[in-house]
């Protein structure tokens, strides 16, 4: 393993179904190039408390941090990135509110999507249904689609209309994956949050998890990232369509 000192920490974030497990086939080869990386499981409850536990998180690893936040972990990163730890935020088929939007503010401005048709609200929880597994992540094997229906995070109700308690993507740089096949956070969605942050960004022909069905291509920006932020020269992003 090779020395860490000049490499920045590795922190994932999850959204909902697919929790911090999504982030395995990422979590070991940053390791092996020695990477200190932790995912942050947090309870879904409320953004505030998720952010909370993301700030806590980085205190297990060493500064300076990159924040990498999957769907719903893009608002959690867009809250959490403030903190000084942080020198870059990677965004995944993902959320990314401004100070005076919630989760869900530009979400209803755009297309509903398939996703939506196959959850259910029991006993407190939103619930991804085994027939949501298709529109989630259906570019995985059967097989691979039954764990993440199975070590899904199930959220509160309420949880996308809190505010994420700072704008991170203002002050940091910022990279953006677009799932052009996703089913679950509308495409053209992600390409408005991945413009108004002006992020590096990269379109993949993955379903909403390309960290699963594509991880060398996630893996390839997360080094860009890595490899920007060391160099110390990761000011405004440049926009690189299709890489």
């Amino acid at each position: 393993m090779t020395s860490t000192q000049s490499k920045p920490s590795i922190v994932f974030c999850h959204g909902l179904w697919a929790d911090g497990s999504c982030f395995s086939k990422l979590i070991v080869p940053l390791q092996a190039e020695g990477y200190e990386c932790i995912a942050a499981q947090y309870g879904l409850n409320t953004t505030a408390e998720d952010v909370a536990l993301v700030k806590a998180t980085m205190g297990r690893v060493s500064s300076p941090v990159i924040l990498v936040g999957h769907s719903y972990g893009g608002s959690v990163i867009t809250g959490a990135g403030t903190d000084n730890r942080v020198v870059g935020l990677v965004y995944i088929c993902a959320l990314a509110p401004d100070a005076d939007e919630t989760s869900q503010t530009q979400q209803s401005k755009f297309p509903r999507t398939d996703v939506f048709s196959h959850i259910e609200v029991v006993d407190g929880r939103i619930w991804l249904r085994p027939d949501g597994t298709e529109y989630f992540c259906g570019d995985l094997s059967e097989q691979e689609q039954k764990l993440v229906w199975a070590t899904q995070g199930v959220p509160r109700p309420d949880l996308f209309e809190a505010k994420a308690g700072g704008t991170a993507w203002k002050s940091k740089p910022s990279w953006y994956i677009v799932g052009k096949k996703d089913r679950t956070v509308h495409p053209d969605l992600e390409r408005f949050f991945a413009k108004r942050m002006g992020a590096t960004t990269y379109e993949v022909d993955s379903s909403h998890v390309p960290m699963l069905s594509q991880p060398e291509r996630v893996l390839d920006v997360i080094h860009d990232a890595a490899k920007a932020v060391q160099a110390g020269t990761a000011g405004k992003a440049a926009q690189a369509p299709g890489r």
